[in-house]
């Protein structure tokens, strides 16, 4: 299966063509999550709209009646009103600013939160298709369109529309001959800006996935960077990364020079239109058909319609753009995971005792379906029991890992634990199943103390209570990581750097090792878990291990032969199937690829 419903092409995104907003109503859910301040926002915008039509009317007021008039107290009385129409627009234009900026803020986060929240429990197969660099790209970009949009150009659009509409309602009141003639002009202006405003879009899409590639390259780049400088590829990343920039810097000016030409077309035929019609309107007034602040006040409800119109067809690109990382987004969050689970889940009768069987199990990555990993694996394991798995590098031993913990679902077959369908089960109580040490130890950007203590739930710095930390001082001890621990100068506060670059391969795993061991689950899952120590280390925390692995069905998957002859059962993995099966010393003694492995890796280390 794949995953299609998100899609992140430049290719998309033209189809879409931004035909539509409709995609904004995906925000409205997170707008309703705060009333009070979506009622204030309406209410602010209205007064300084209100206001704003309000102003041609006083100023005819005042051109009419108050200038003729001889009584100043008249004049005065008309002046106020001005006054009083104008706080009202600074008040309720300030409010505006600031409900519509909070609003913004605030449904942006929200948004972001409910995205990452999605992401984390997508499914391998989606990380698979769709790089994680990328992913986090596209949610700053999208989020911060999102934002630029609800917090100038919806708020500018909706302002634009009211005063649009109230313009023209106040312009046939005032004329109707003239306001015909600004109907009829209303076609020739909009009609080629809405065709050379596609173009703007198209133009901004293009430049937008520009940047996203840029954002994608130079995060690899940058957490890769000890394999780019021992290369010495710094140059070469470096020129790829100024070619893009300055590719993506083209096409910002290419949809720069695009847009300041629409907004020069948008204000030449807006402004030229009023000239022509004001020009009418003039003879009107000498011939004595209308009085010279029936003019002022239809002038300036041209003026604001003409310039809302202007506005609307200016914003309408930012408007449409944020229209499609809404859409993008909301696909994020509509997401169907491809681990299909029924409607009503089962749960383990009791505490779980650690048995697992595989029943007739085949499976192709998703990404590689015509190559068959593994093919009718048969495997019974008992609650308690101990069981290597050893075998040649890419014959399936690690995916046998990833099918336990429903990163994938078989392509065939069942897997059971405790005989409960690992599909039918909650993906939470199956994974608290397991307590996973992989190959390459996956350490964050933080303290060892909250390294380790990412096994439980309580994984902050604040929550990490006494109890919690003796218990991880307690695992780093069984681990044997506690002694060069305690030999930084800041102990388990030590931040360890991105990835856990501030260790060495041997503490990195010995860190790993105790973060399983404090997770207390019933089955333990060791990949290559003392790949990474010396032979002084591996003693130790094979020492350790045996003390751990008491009471937990444990599934070792390992090279080093040393590491496996205390397994109740060796299994040989071969091509995708168990092809041997026994203790250390029954292998030997069978001759086959088990006893071939031994041989060969005893004339290595003889060597």
């Amino acid at each position: 299966m794949t995953v299609a419903p998100v899609e992140l092409t430049e290719s998309q995104t033209k189809k879409r063509s931004f035909k539509a907003v409709h995609p904004l109503g995906h925000l409205l859910p997170y707008l309703k999550r705060y009333p009070f301040m979506l009622g204030l926002t309406i209410f602010a915008l209205l007064v300084a709209s209100l206001a704003t039509l309000a102003l041609p009317f006083a100023s005819r007021l005042v051109i009419d009646h108050g200038i003729s008039t001889t009584d100043g107290a008249g004049i005065d009385a008309y002046f106020q009103l001005l006054i009083f129409i104008v706080s009202l627009l600074a008040l309720g234009s300030a409010l505006r600013f600031y409900c519509v900026y909070w609003l913004g803020e605030r449904l942006v986060a929200d948004l972001k939160a409910d995205v990452f929240k999605k992401l984390v429990g997508f499914s391998a197969q989606f990380f698979d298709a769709n790089h994680s660099g990328e992913l986090m790209s596209r949610l700053a970009a999208d989020t911060t369109l999102i934002n630029s949009a609800i917090r100038a150009s919806v708020s500018q659009a909706l302002r634009n529309g009211v005063v649009l509409i109230g313009g023209l309602v106040m312009m046939v009141i005032t004329s109707a001959q003239l306001s015909v003639m600004v109907i009829l002009a209303i076609p020739i202006i909009v009609l080629p800006l809405m065709f050379y405003g596609r173009m703007v879009r198209r133009l901004s899409n293009t430049a937008q996935d520009t940047m996203a590639e840029l954002n994608k390259f130079g995060a690899e780049m940058l957490s890769n960077i000890r394999t780019v400088q021992a290369f010495n590829a710094e140059e070469v990343v470096t020129n790829r990364f100024t070619q893009t920039n300055e590719l993506t810097v083209l096409k910002a000016m290419v949809r720069t020079k695009a847009r300041a030409f629409l907004t020069a077309i948008a204000i030449f035929l807006v402004m030229v239109s009023i000239v022509l019609i004001l020009w009418y309107g003039a003879h009107d007034v000498i011939s004595g058909d209308m009085s010279g602040g029936t003019l002022v006040q239809f002038m300036l409800y041209a003026v604001f319609a003409g310039g809302s119109l202007g506005a609307l067809t200016e914003v309408w690109g930012e408007i449409a753009q944020a229209a499609g990382a809404a859409e993008r987004l909301s696909e994020f969050l509509n997401h169907k995971s491809e681990l299909k689970t029924p409607a009503k889940l089962k749960k383990f009768e009791s505490a779980v005792q650690g048995k697992i069987d595989f029943v007739d199990v085949g499976f192709s990555y998703p990404a590689r379906s015509d190559e068959t990993v593994l093919t009718d694996v048969n495997l019974s394991i008992k609650p308690g029991e101990r069981i290597a798995i050893v075998g040649a590098s890419g014959a399936g031993k690690s995916t046998i890992f990833q099918l336990l913990l429903r990163f994938y679902d078989p392509t065939k077959g069942s897997i059971r634990v405790d005989g409960v369908p690992v599909n039918e089960l909650d993906l939470h109580e199956l994974r608290d199943c397991f307590a996973l040490v992989p190959q390459e130890a996956s350490l964050f950007d933080a303290s060892i103390l909250e390294n380790i203590a990412f096994a439980r739930s309580n994984v902050s710095k604040e929550t990490a209570d006494t109890a919690l930390r003796d218990e991880v001082i307690k695992a780093a001890k069984a681990a044997q990581a506690h002694e060069f621990i305690e030999g930084f100068s800041e102990g388990y506060e030590t931040r360890i750097g991105e990835g856990g670059q501030g260790l060495s391969g041997g503490q990195r795993q010995r860190i790993a090792l105790a973060r399983a061991i404090l997770r207390q689950a019933p089955i333990l899952l060791l990949d290559e878990a003392t790949s990474a120590l010396d032979a002084g280390s591996e003693e130790k925390v094979q020492q350790a291990l045996e003390e751990v692995l008491k009471g937990r069905t444990s599934l070792i998957i390992a090279h080093r032969l040393s590491t496996v002859v205390t397994a109740d059962r060796i299994l040989v993995f071969d091509q995708g199937r168990f092809v041997e099966e026994g203790t250390h010393n029954e292998l030997l003694s069978k001759g086959g690829i088990y006893a071939e492995l031994a041989r060969t890796q005893l004339q290595r280390d003889g060597s």
